[in-house]
């Protein structure tokens, strides 16, 4: 674990630490979030990603939730299961790689404009090291947009995530984004449906978005 985050390995074990490469084995042609959260993503992809870009859906699965009405130039998808990721229409192409064994991604420097994490981000157990390669391989400027709700598959999300509540959730991420070192212009988002009267309509979602500095920090 980096020693930047400040936070005991025990933060980031799982009750389930078979290799994930068997966990995902299996397709599963789901949403993990209701259709209201899942507006509250397309959303935040149609306020951040630009239009024409190229796209790096990390943690990728069978739909990546962007705007219909949006295209890019290049939707790249990197997953753990290969049959999601070749069913996934909006993805150009796609890499299948366990970012938790291997948190190097295979891109080269400034290669891409924009990326997303979907509903994912508590199943890295390395986050920092993922988010610190993605701060390479992103433009200077570019965003990434980091969504999760309060779904998980629980035996593989991290031990501290169990711990917290969505307002911890969304500091901690900001705090994976802070100790890689190479983010900056951080926002914290609540995308959650409510009622006039402010309450929750069905599943809550959160987002953290940063923007890549440009550098490659080690």
């Amino acid at each position: 674990m980096d020693p930047e985050v400040n936070l005991p390995a025990a933060a980031f074990r799982r009750d389930d630490e078979t290799p994930d490469e068997q966990f995902y084995r299996q397709p599963r042609f789901v949403t993990h979030i209701d259709a209201g959260a899942i507006a509250a993503v397309t959303g935040l992809y149609r306020d951040y990603l630009p239009a024409g870009g190229r796209i790096l859906d990390l943690m990728s699965s069978w739909v990546s939730h962007l705007p219909p009405e949006v295209e890019y130039s290049e939707v790249v998808g990197v997953g753990l299961n290969r049959a999601e990721l070749e069913n996934n229409p909006r993805l150009t192409s796609h890499t299948v790689q366990n970012l938790n064994a291997v948190p190097g991604l295979p891109f080269a420097d400034h290669s891409y404009d924009a990326a997303g994490i979907t509903v994912s981000i508590d199943y890295l157990t390395d986050p920092v090291a993922v988010l610190r390669d993605l701060g390479r391989v992103l433009v200077s400027g570019g965003p990434v947009v980091i969504s999760f709700s309060n779904r998980c598959f629980p035996t593989k999300a991290v031990a501290i995530w169990h711990t917290l509540d969505d307002e911890g959730h969304l500091q901690l991420v900001q705090h994976y984004l802070e100790a890689a070192g190479n983010w900056t212009d951080i926002e914290l988002l609540d995308r959650s449906l409510r009622s006039g009267r402010g309450g929750l309509i069905g599943d809550p979602l959160f987002a953290v978005v940063g923007r890549a500095t440009g550098e490659a920090r080690n």
